[in-house]
């Protein structure tokens, strides 16, 4: 939990969950590159494991590395608390764990990452678990599909491939009229342009790999908790509100109140599961979020620039970016992400598909990779890479079309980027 006072978001990025170290007075948060700690004596060990004092016991646990990023990230997106894993996909799987049972089911976003589209509809199947994808845009199929089984619902703030900023006010105002939880994967976005708890979510997710490190040298995943969502009203989350057998009958929600499933992600999930994020990992993406905001705002600016040049451009069919004043989802990011709608949109090209894929293998300055949020431009054809795996309305449906590229704007100098991209166009015979 952090206890870090509320300072403006700059201010926070640097220093919330941030201590000297204790024994040597290094300012810069240690790699405490350890598996195990020493108990202070039998008791200490005993309080620990049944979790009536909280320290550190075993590194698939607990680490103080990765224990500052946790704290870090719960004060910048607001909520009480966070848990730390090995990847976005980890993160998910770790949010759903103590809300999902077999026979339940999900309401999902038509408009996801193409591997999270893949997750949920093939994976989670093997635990017995399923999904209904629905338009969120239609508020009234959103209620619809809601049913006795259904334990969450599951969005991206700013979604992955095409830009598109889903109204988490309406979802988050829906949400809480079913009495369910509300989880909103803020990848995109980052708690610099958005932060969903304000607007409704229950649990927030992020791929750490993405724009919160920021350059492509890590996989991790995290999930924080905004304490607001009570976990004992309904009876459908027994994992949080009945007793645990292997803590005694420790009953979740009755004994850590908003810090329930916080407690419950680390005490049963990393416990069991073993989804850990290792303690460098952490320290790197740690020195990642100091130059967040710096790095969101010219990630934005200069997305704004390219997606500006390609909207004009007689080859592009059309441009996805929802900081254009054209796009259909312009109007929501004055409310939803009022500092900018990030540096990820996609652009259709006239010629196609080969068109497309001919682009990709003439850039210069643009790499070539299936991530996001580096501080390098990326780009690359959904179509046939991170969404291939789905059908070709999924990947309509998914802003993935085989006439789209899609791109991560870096912080480059935003007229290198341009020149980059209308060489390659040339080459392609776009």
């Amino acid at each position: 939990m952090t206890d870090t006072p509320r300072h403006g978001f700059d201010t926070m990025q640097i220093h919330a969950g941030s201590r000297p170290d204790p024994a040597t007075g290094a300012r810069q948060t240690p790699i405490y590159q350890t598996t195990a700690y020493v108990f202070r004596d039998a008791d200490h060990a005993a309080a620990l494991f049944n979790l009536q004092e909280v320290g550190f016991i075993y590194s698939r646990l607990t680490n103080p590395t990765v224990a500052v990023l946790q704290e870090r990230m719960a004060a910048l997106e607001g909520g009480v608390g966070a848990v730390c894993c090995s990847s976005g996909h980890g993160a998910q799987i770790m949010a759903l764990f103590p809300l999902m049972g077999p026979g339940c089911n999900l309401i999902a976003s038509t408009r996801l990452y193409g591997g999270t589209v893949t997750q949920f509809s093939q994976t989670i199947r093997r635990f017995g678990w399923s999904v209904k994808f629905v338009d969120f845009d239609d508020l009234d199929a959103l209620e619809a599909a809601v049913d006795e089984n259904t334990r969450a619902i599951f969005c991206e703030s700013i979604a992955n491939p095409g830009g598109y900023i889903t109204d988490l006010d309406a979802v988050g105002a829906l949400a809480q009229k079913v009495g369910l939880p509300l989880i909103v994967d803020n990848t995109t976005a980052t708690p610099y342009l958005c932060r969903p708890i304000e607007h409704g979510a229950t649990l927030v997710v992020h791929s750490l790999t993405k724009y919160l490190t920021g350059n492509g040298t890590v996989t991790g995943g995290v999930i924080i908790d905004s304490g607001k969502f009570d976990w004992s009203a309904s009876g459908k989350f027994p994992s949080l509100s009945e007793p645990e057998p292997a803590y005694h009958g420790l009953k979740f929600h009755e004994t850590f109140g908003p810090m329930a499933f916080t407690f419950h992600g680390i005490a049963i999930g990393l416990r069991d599961l073993g989804m850990t994020l290792n303690p460098q990992a952490a320290h790197y993406t740690l020195m990642g979020i100091e130059t967040l905001s710096l790095r969101m705002e010219r990630h934005c600016t200069n997305a704004l620039r390219v997606a500006q040049w390609l909207e004009k451009d007689p080859r592009v069919a059309y441009v996805t970016y929802a900081g254009l004043p054209s796009s259909p989802w312009h109007h929501r990011v004055a409310r939803i992400c009022p500092k900018g709608a990030s540096g990820l949109f996609t652009f259709s090209l006239k010629a196609g598909y080969d068109a497309c894929r001919k682009l990709i293998d003439n850039v210069a300055i643009f790499s070539h990779v299936a991530n996001l949020g580096d501080t390098r431009s990326l780009i690359i054809h959904s179509a046939s890479t991170t969404h291939r795996q789905l059908t070709e309305a999924q990947q309509v449906a998914a802003g993935a079309a085989p006439d789209v590229v899609r791109l991560s704007i870096g912080i480059e100098d935003p007229e290198d980027l341009i020149a980059d991209l209308d060489q390659a166009m040339k080459k392609a015979g776009a």
